[in-house]
């Protein structure tokens, strides 16, 4: 009886409550390097969440097309999805690249055009990607970001983003990605301090080059960032993809991080 209660409950409350499964994902490198059975793996890993959110697509050739290809795939489960994909972004100093939103159509609507912060496009070198979307009359934005490797001070770029708020006063922002930095670090302080609460906390995300003592993960780069005045956060995690492969060299050309995902209501 209790059981059936609870099962009761969950739908009734999915139902009242808008809640939403966002997955972020740094895929190393993500083009035509990938194989067909990398791109099903991928999607199969993905399919379960309502946005998906990408760092690292390649910004030449092949890019475009494996997102398109990772879409088409996941199209062919029976649920229908969409796609938007950024320019590259414009760092001339440093690896340039873009970002990718998926999303399943009957579960999210995308509201405008997303675009690339245009600001700070100097002072970050990969500037972040936006992308509003609306649940049952609510919309939120997702800021979706991939920041300079840990020996080029992140905290550099991640500095900017406290003023982001105050640029967008109208929008529900959550910032995702892999930050290259923890979220323990000072940099984040003005964040919190302003409402704003990761998912994570300890949870480390990239894979060593191989496991020591059952120990694969590295270090803490990947998190999301929301406001607590404006969303209730009720699950998140990570999937640790490579525990499907034999080794972390075989896992690793999938990527070198793993996906971390955040299930929510929008106040």
């Amino acid at each position: 009886m209790k059981l059936l209660f609870s099962i009761l409950f969950f739908f009734i409350f999915s139902f009242v409550f808008p809640q939403v499964k966002l997955l972020s994902w740094n895929i190393e490198n993500l083009g035509k390097s990938k194989s067909d059975s990398t791109i099903t793996f991928i999607a199969k890993t993905i399919k379960n969440y309502d946005i998906i959110a990408i760092q690292e697509v390649v910004a030449g050739v092949g890019g475009a097309q494996a997102v398109a290809k990772l879409v088409e795939r996941m199209n062919g489960t029976g649920v229908k999805w969409d796609y938007t994909i950024s320019d590259p972004t414009s760092s001339s100093a440093y690896k340039t690249e873009r970002y990718a939103f998926i999303w399943k159509t009957n579960t999210v609507k995308k509201i405008g055009k997303a675009w690339l912060e245009q600001k700070y496009h100097l002072e970050i070198d990969r500037e972040p990607y936006y992308c509003t979307f609306q649940y049952q009359n609510k919309q939120f934005t997702v800021v979706n970001f991939h920041a300079i490797t840990k020996n080029r001070q992140p905290e550099t770029e991640i500095k900017y983003f406290k003023f982001l708020p105050n640029e967008y006063p109208d929008l529900n922002l959550i910032f995702v990605g892999d930050f290259n930095c923890p979220q323990s670090h000072t940099v984040f302080n003005p964040l919190k301090k302003m409402g704003y609460k990761s998912i994570l906390v300890g949870q480390k995300t990239s894979l060593k080059k191989e496991c020591k003592s059952d120990i694969c993960l590295a270090s803490e780069f990947d998190n999301m960032y929301f406001n607590v005045a404006q969303i209730k956060h009720l699950n998140s995690g990570v999937i640790h993809f490579y525990k499907n492969f034999n080794s972390l060299n075989e896992s690793r050309k999938i990527s070198d991080h793993i996906p971390i995902w955040f299930e929510f209501l929008l106040n």
